[in-house]
């Protein structure tokens, strides 16, 4: 039985490729932690997370002092063992951003591993439920843009496949919202999807006024309109109104997605692999999710998500928003506006060794045997 012999911890920092705006913040960088476990085999699995440009360095420190001392030596195909002693370690800080995203780290790593070993690509290993995804791009939807230039990405995606574009919504005025919407709708016709994203910027009679504008323009989904925490309201909201209610990528457990499930307050799931704490709890999400007929359509990693989106049988869209090329030797696979999973064994992401070494960031390296 091989064990984990050796750990290797850096963090890598992503500019995003375009201006990322939205309704309560801006995407300055995304901070990328990666852990690279290697088995007495010789072989080895890489996992990562992400922040939005906070937080990193916590999360670099909690994977080297309390989280990597505890692989050395464990079988590393006890995955679901693994995450919760792990999770166990962390008690005092969880259900919590830091430890999810450094849990996270750990689990797609593991995965990685076991998928390599087993000669398997991701999306065959948990489930192996489809071979393709529809995507809807966000990148050409943020708050800051113009109705102008939010109709030329939207044509452009259309022009390529895509099969739908997120719109960044929340401006003061629901005119100024209704506005951008207006001009996209018209330009793409019907049968072309358009999403909404308010970012958890509006109190529930602020979003409930908004729904009507919503299904003026036939949105296919409001996500975030409110505070993740309060189920509440978001029960009241999906109550109120025919447009579907999207949550999930500002929660970090199964049980806070089984609330919202139970209650009827949400009808599509953004479960994040990252913030949730990597893919063992993203398929338990998924899989919850299927048993209430709810649709999976994940928030933002395009490029692992695929093939999680590929494993189980209730996905519906792939949000397109790139930010590992700068890292990688090749992107996500795309044909006729479909990503397509890697066949390749593991998580089939082409890392760049050579830029992430260039680019990691000072202080954040540190490694970790069993020998020592």
């Amino acid at each position: 039985m091989a064990q984990i012999e050796h750990v290797k911890l850096l963090m890598v920092d992503l500019a995003p490729k375009v201006k990322r705006t939205d309704a309560i913040q801006s995407f300055e960088s995304q901070e990328t932690p990666m852990v690279f476990i290697t088995d007495s085999d010789g072989a080895t699995g890489i996992g990562y997370s992400y922040t939005i440009g906070t937080g990193g360095p916590a999360i670099m420190s909690l994977l080297e002092k309390t989280l990597a001392p505890r692989l050395l030596g464990r079988d590393p195909t006890e995955i679901e063992k693994i995450w919760r002693d792990l999770l166990f370690a962390t008690h005092a800080t969880s259900v919590g951003a830091i430890t999810s995203l450094a849990l996270a780290a750990i689990d797609t790593a593991l995965w990685d591993l076991k998928c390599k070993k087993a000669s398997l690509p991701l999306y065959k290993m948990a489930g192996g439920a489809k071979d393709r995804m529809p995507l809807y791009s966000t990148e050409g939807g943020w708050l800051h843009l113009s109705p102008e230039e939010l109709v030329a990405d939207a044509l452009a995606r259309k022009a390529e496949g895509f099969k739908g574009a997120k719109i960044k919504i929340g401006h003061e005025l629901a005119a100024h919202d209704e506005a951008r919407l207006k001009a996209v709708r018209e330009a793409v016709g019907d049968e072309f999807e358009i999403m909404t994203d308010a970012n958890q910027a509006f109190s529930l009679s602020e979003a409930r006024r908004r729904t009507s504008l919503l299904e003026k323009y036939n949105i296919a989904w409001f996500e975030e309109p409110l505070h993740a925490d309060d189920v509440g309201s978001h029960e009241v909201l999906a109550r109120s109104t025919n447009v579907p209610i999207a949550v999930g990528e500002s929660m970090y457990s199964a049980s806070q997605f089984n609330e919202y499930l139970r209650r009827d307050a949400a009808s599509i799931v953004q479960v994040d692999v990252a913030r949730i704490g990597g893919i063992t709890p993203w398929l338990k999400v998924a899989h919850m999710a299927e048993a209430f007929n709810v649709w999976v359509c994940p928030h933002f990693l395009m490029e692992l998500h695929v093939s999680l989106c590929c494993a189980v049988p209730n996905s519906r869209w792939l949000e397109y928003i790139p930010q590992l090329d700068r890292i990688t030797t090749s992107g996500m696979a795309m044909k006729d506006g479909f990503g397509m999973p890697a066949q390749t064994p593991g998580l089939g992401i082409d890392w760049d060794f050579g830029a992430i070494d260039k680019m990691a960031v000072e202080g954040s390296r540190s490694e970790l045997d069993k020998a020592g």
